[in-house]
């Protein structure tokens, strides 16, 4: 009976694990797309994939790093490298910089309410009848993401954080969404005689925290060899907030 009661026990943690996992992640009934209805046409910005060239997956995998940084894979695409064969006793060591190498995502949520871009009130206290308050964006929003940590080559760092966090989500992921002024929705509420109704719109957007990979890289050359060497390799724990585009949740009151 001991051995029966425990595999029970097993069998329900086993079943309400996958429960608590997509819980975290689905979407609150209260999220609505206002894509179509937001007056400042916002198109998310769609980052071009920058895939590296034969040469340079061959130098990374010689090197064996890591490099996700677009700009850097960029600069290597562009470069020229065909030493001839007959540069016998031929030495260059060509310092490239100090880049950001690649980001490695640790944790990354969804808080569903992160700013409170609009709020629509309606008193009907003195009232006699039931009345409605909807959604109607009183001014444009401006929502900003931002990094958690004070880094160099901040830019390079958040379109990795963007491309990682993108990767994780299905959502229109972006470092600045806007609401537009007179932005409105169909779906009204009611607000009962002698109450008022709070109708709150807010913005989500994902935490994504972890660690970038710095380094700096040289491009060594002798003879006709060629390799890719990255030294004083450190990484510094960072992460961002990404707002979500053309999307919001709401929270409806009555006191």
């Amino acid at each position: 009976m001991e051995k029966l009661g425990l595999s029970i026990v097993l069998c329900l943690m086993m079943l309400t694990i996958p429960i608590i996992a997509d819980s975290e992640e689905k979407a609150p009934d209260d999220l609505i797309s206002i894509e179509k209805e937001n007056t400042n046409q916002q198109m998310t910005e769609e980052e071009a994939t920058i895939e590296p060239s034969g040469l340079v997956k061959e130098l990374m995998k010689e090197a064996n790093i890591d490099l996700d940084n677009p700009m850097l894979i960029k600069l290597l695409n562009e470069s020229t490298i065909d030493p001839t064969p007959f540069s016998i006793g031929y030495r260059a060591n060509i310092y490239l910089g100090h880049w950001p190498l690649s980001y490695q995502s640790e944790s990354s949520q969804i808080n569903w309410d992160f700013q409170t871009v609009n709020t629509n009130e309606l008193n009907n206290v003195g009232g006699e009848k039931t009345e409605d308050v909807y959604y109607y964006q009183i001014e444009d929003k401006h929502i900003k993401g931002a990094l958690t940590a004070k880094v160099d080559n901040a830019e390079q760092i958040k379109q990795m954080i963007l491309h990682e966090a993108r990767d994780q989500h299905e959502l229109p992921l972006t470092f600045e969404a806007v609401i537009g002024k007179e932005t409105k929705l169909s779906k009204t509420y009611q607000v009962s005689a002698g109450k008022t109704g709070v109708l709150k719109a807010s913005i989500p957007a994902v935490k994504d925290t972890g660690h970038v990979t710095v380094g700096e890289v040289y491009l060594e050359l002798k003879g006709s060899k060629k390799q890719l060497v990255v030294k004083n390799v450190t990484k510094q724990e960072v992460g961002a907030y990404i707002p979500v585009a053309n999307h919001l949740t709401f929270m409806y009151t009555t006191k």
